[in-house]
């Protein structure tokens, strides 16, 4: 009766604290990506602050793991991508990396999830990389088991474009070139350790790729008459979030592993973007982290058409604006905070405040398409010798790109290198923007829709 009594209580207790690990099922990501970010002990508060109870890492920085020591936070680190193939081979490695990165700090940093590697099969420079990922996750296992680091989970995160379809999301398929030497082995690991598939899902993308065909409210979560029947499952949508999820879900279900755990790694929407991009405003991104918080918070949990009921742990993609990020301006401006700490919009992670309670924003201007002439000139107070580097570039890379600043040339006067670089960069924007080419050159360029010609010169310039 005793032996019976104890072990109703241990089951009742073991259930608890399963329970407890997901009651707080959204958290930050906190990227590094910055030259003016607040201290590691300063951003720990800022996290606090949002009610976020976890926190996702980009490495395994000590300062930081340290500034979350005795903390409620739950940690999640990274492996490093360049370090994958060497520690798929080599025991010995891991164990090291292990023993130095995540041993120090443990239990006191409440370490719970380690991530080996960082959308790595969204890299095609690296596709030999792709096939020492599992080996690699299995190694990292194997080296905090060693260590009697038992209750750490080892996964990866994956971007939505390792499915080659994902409409309707009953066709949810893997890519052929990554489905069974990579993925397949990889939910196999995941099923066995009982760990999660982690994804990077941003509705922000597909919707801002076809803002004609996609509703804005039902890719913000806001619709409320907007639904979508995925005409084989049945099944109805009532947002964009939910319809990139299931595809996954049913892409493994086509490998075999229907019941593998999600976790959202990243979703966010851009507080800001270059004049070229749309939709990315403080509005829309209060309105969809808003509206994430409060579903993946919901009790009952939600979940998703496919899996309804099943709770769906989270990072919000991120906690600061990061002014080193590359790419366009979207990408500079994912943050919860600005680099001074403070907010960019009032948000409670936990999903407790009622959206009704939030201060109405100003509607945005750049929910349309911009139309007209756009130039791509040198920031303000940018770095000379970064600028003079990138008037360099750009010069190099097309014929005739430059020869108008060259001297005699119509636009070599004024004889200055932030008219030079002007007119040097939206050349080369204006030759390879259909190429892929971007107005950023390493965060030193902006887009202006002001036209800089003067005279007889003339700026190339990109139309819209």
């Amino acid at each position: 009766m005793g032996m019976a009594f104890l072990t109703i209580l241990l089951l009742s207790l073991l259930a608890s604290l399963s329970s407890a690990e997901f009651e707080a099922k959204l958290g930050v990501n906190y990227g590094q990506l910055g030259n003016n970010l607040p201290t590691p002990t300063r951003s720990v508060e800022l996290i606090k602050s949002l009610k976020a109870k976890r926190v996702k890492l980009y490495d395994a920085t000590p300062s930081i793991l340290k500034a979350l020591q005795n903390t409620d936070i739950q940690v999640s680190i990274m492996l490093p991508n360049q370090l994958i193939s060497n520690f798929s081979s080599n025991q010995t490695l891991s164990d090291q990396w292990v023993y130095s990165n995540v041993k120090p700090f443990y239990p006191q940093t409440k370490i719970r999830y380690l991530l080996v590697g960082n959308e790595i099969l969204s890299d095609q420079s690296i596709k030999p990389t792709w096939f020492n990922l599992v080996p690699a996750m299995r190694k990292i296992r194997y080296s905090l088991r060693r260590y009697g680091i038992h209750k750490i989970k080892v996964g990866t995160s994956m971007a939505m474009d390792v499915l080659e379809s994902s409409y309707p999301p009953s066709n949810g398929t893997f890519r052929s070139d990554i489905a069974i030497p990579v993925v397949k082995p990889m939910l196999q690991f995941l099923n066995k350790t009982k760990s999660f598939l982690f994804l990077d899902v941003y509705p922000f993308f597909p919707w801002s790729d076809q803002p004609d065909n996609i509703n804005l409210d039902y890719a913000l979560l806001s619709a409320t008459n907007i639904t979508y029947k995925d005409p084989v499952s049945g099944l109805t949508y009532t947002n964009m979030l939910d319809q990139m999820l299931d595809a996954v879900i049913f892409a493994m279900k086509k490998l075999g592993y229907p019941d593998i755990r999600l976790f959202i790694a990243e979703t966010g929407w851009p507080n800001g973007c270059d004049i070229d991009q749309i939709g990315g405003n403080i509005y829309n991104a209060a309105t969809y982290n808003r509206n994430v918080a409060k579903k993946f918070n919901a009790k009952p949990a939600i979940g998703t058409p496919a899996r309804p009921g099943v709770v769906l742990p989270g990072f919000i993609f991120a906690l600061y604006n990061e002014n080193q990020k590359g790419g366009p301006g979207t990408e500079r401006h994912f943050g919860l905070l600005y680099p001074n700490g403070t907010n960019i919009y009032d948000i409670d992670l936990s999903g407790k405040k009622p959206l009704s309670e939030y201060k109405p924003l100003p509607k945005p201007l750049n929910n349309e398409k911009y139309k007209g002439k756009l130039w791509c000139l040198a920031k303000k107070g940018a770095n000379l010798t970064d600028v003079s580097a990138a008037l360099g570039y750009a010069c190099g890379q097309g014929n005739g790109t430059c020869d108008p600043i060259q001297t005699g040339g119509k636009c070599f006067k004024p004889n200055t290198l932030i008219g030079h670089a002007g007119y040097a960069f939206s050349s080369y924007w204006a030759q390879f923007k259909k190429l892929g080419g971007t107005c950023n050159f390493n965060g030193v360029a902006s887009v202006t829709a002001k036209d800089p010609s003067y005279g007889s010169c003339k700026f190339p310039s990109v139309t819209l």
